[in-house]
């Protein structure tokens, strides 16, 4: 065989593995950033997917359509009312917590629309809502989960305030504004 044949065997053999080791990279490298970015939420998607590229391929969906929201910062007025909404809705929790936990959901609810993420469909919802606050979406879910509870039986008050809790820490990722964002980062 002439020598020009080995030398071209051996050019499509590098070239094929640095395009395997350039896909390989890539992929890594995708996971590390969804990991990073998503964290315990990596780790519920992978779980609930029962594979890694799917869960992958789902957190990247859940990026794609956040990214053609129209998320935007309240308003300082929305924000001042939505506050004082949540101040009264904390306050009625001593003395009506089923209630309070049921104002609570409807209140995230309203500064989610508000901000503009879509509040038709609690899966979507949380959907998006773990793409900007991934950190906070598993309590989220947990508090809907205790709110759709109590209203089929009776929930206990500690169940209850920790649904409020939950909400609440929800609540105030939402009312930050671009500026706490980026200070945070910058810490």
């Amino acid at each position: 065989m002439p020598s020009w044949i080995w030398i071209v065997i051996a050019i499509v053999v590098v070239i094929l593995l640095v395009t395997v080791f350039v896909v390989a990279t890539r992929g890594r490298r995708d996971s590390d950033r969804l990991k990073q970015r998503f964290g315990p939420e990596y780790d519920r998607t992978v779980y609930e997917a029962g594979d890694e590229k799917l869960a992958e391929k789902e957190l990247m969906s859940r990026e794609r359509k956040r990214d053609k929201l129209d998320i935007r910062p309240l308003s300082p007025a929305a924000l001042d009312g939505f506050a004082h909404r949540w101040r009264a809705v904390q306050t009625a929790f001593v003395d009506h917590p089923s209630s309070a936990v049921g104002e609570a959901d409807l209140l995230v609810t309203e500064v989610m629309r508000e901000r503009g993420y879509p509040v038709d469909d609690f899966d979507r919802q949380a959907a998006d809502i773990s793409v900007d606050h991934p950190t906070v979406v598993a309590n989220y879910r947990a508090a809907h989960d205790i709110h759709l509870a109590q209203q089929k039986r009776d929930v206990g008050t500690e169940q209850q305030r920790q649904a409020f809790v939950h909400y609440r820490a929800l609540f105030t990722k939402l009312l930050e504004s671009e500026n706490d964002k980026s200070q945070e980062a910058r810490a």
